[in-house]
């Protein structure tokens, strides 16, 4: 379906966004997505935003995609870029070699859930089912139980990078058997950042269990689960940073209100603030970046609703703090601001729909 003209404008009218700092896309060393030699085939079952990117990624590095949607149109890409297509997940099964390697990146919930069922109906002993959506890590518990019993290996891969993924890679936070991750490790390797330009962290690898990869932008976590709770607490941080900056801003704009003694009004460029603290400041940040680049566009973010839309992790992270009775203050607090701004918009609101925008191409668009 094609947008709606106001999300098209909206598309339109934001600058180009600042990519993810400190990954140098020219690095051929550890940057390029073709750093392993081993060629893999598996299948892409989800071809949104992040699926049909990563597919595309995993091609660049010179592995094989089987694309399979429900949207013919979003195969048809693929497939004009050197996918191989399949019409059903039938088809998905009989155009892979055993071991099979089924990559799923789907919306948590029910259509990962019935997907996985029914590839489980499909799949032979020995294939591996990976999901790299933002799942429940409890589900993937017991998904792996499940899959165990068919002697199905199942990978939990907490997939970040957003909209910037396909050129910059993925940041994977990995859960699963070792002898499953450790057969993957060419995809892993190839949607990986790389070790880019990141100073390298001083003394690390000197302690006992360091895992060597984390360099590179991939972890194998733990277990089953491990690897989507370690991504659902990363996405809590992010609700506490882009709350923070949210409300820092809202302060800024709030100093010009006629509530204040005249003396003490402050009409503040937030462009121009936003862009010095850019700029050698100890809050500096990729987020930061796209709150310049939104608020250079327009400082009063009018394309915005500020309507903050959550996607489970922030609950989710929530939860499992209760559960171990440790008091996370920040992040309790932005997921219920989240919930707020659905009532009671303010400007810091809007930006985090800027901010959202950017790194994951989430539109919340004025009603």
């Amino acid at each position: 379906m094609p947008p709606r003209p106001c999300c098209a404008r909206l598309r339109q009218s934001v600058p180009r966004w600042p990519t993810p700092r400190n990954h140098d896309a020219a690095d051929a060393a550890f940057g390029s997505p073709t750093r392993k030699e081993s060629s893999m085939r598996l299948a892409m079952i989800g071809l949104g935003r992040m699926g049909a990117n990563i597919a595309r990624r995993l091609m660049r590095g010179g592995h094989e995609i089987v694309a399979y949607d429900r949207n013919q149109p979003a195969i048809e890409a693929l497939v004009a870029e050197g996918a191989t297509g399949a019409a059903t997940l039938e088809e998905v099964v009989a155009k892979l070699d055993a071991p099979r390697i089924f990559w799923i990146m789907l919306p948590a919930g029910d259509p990962t859930e019935s997907t996985i069922e029914a590839l489980l109906g499909l799949a032979s002993p020995g294939d591996i089912v990976i999901d790299g959506g933002n799942t429940f890590y409890k589900d993937d518990v017991r998904r792996a139980k499940t899959c165990a019993e068919k002697q199905i290996a199942y990978v939990d891969v907490g997939t970040s990078g957003g909209v910037w993924g396909l050129e910059r890679g993925y940041c994977m936070m990995i859960g699963g058997e070792k002898a499953a991750v450790d057969l993957l490790d060419p995809i892993f390797d190839t949607l990986a950042p790389g070790l880019g330009t990141i100073p390298r962290t001083p003394k690390r690898m000197e302690n006992e269990g360091e895992d060597p990869r984390a360099e590179k932008g991939y972890i194998h976590a733990g277990p089953a689960g491990s690897g989507h709770f370690v991504k659902m607490v990363h996405n809590g941080i992010e609700y506490g940073l882009m709350q923070a900056y949210a409300e820092g801003f809202d302060v800024l704009k709030g100093k010009s209100s006629d509530k204040l003694p005249e003396d003490e009004r402050f009409d503040l460029n937030l462009t121009d603030i936003a862009e010095v603290w850019r700029r050698g400041s100890v809050i500096s940040s990729w987020l930061l970046d796209l709150s310049a680049a939104a608020l250079a566009q327009d400082q009063k973010l009018e394309a915005y609703s500020g309507n903050v839309a959550d996607s489970g992790e922030g609950h989710w992270t929530v939860e499992a703090a209760m559960e171990e009775a440790v008091p996370v203050y920040v992040l309790s607090a932005a997921l219920f601001a989240r919930y707020r701004s659905r009532v009671d918009g303010t400007f810091g609101d809007k930006l985090l729909s800027a901010m959202r925008f950017g790194f994951g191409g989430h539109v919340e668009i004025p009603q």
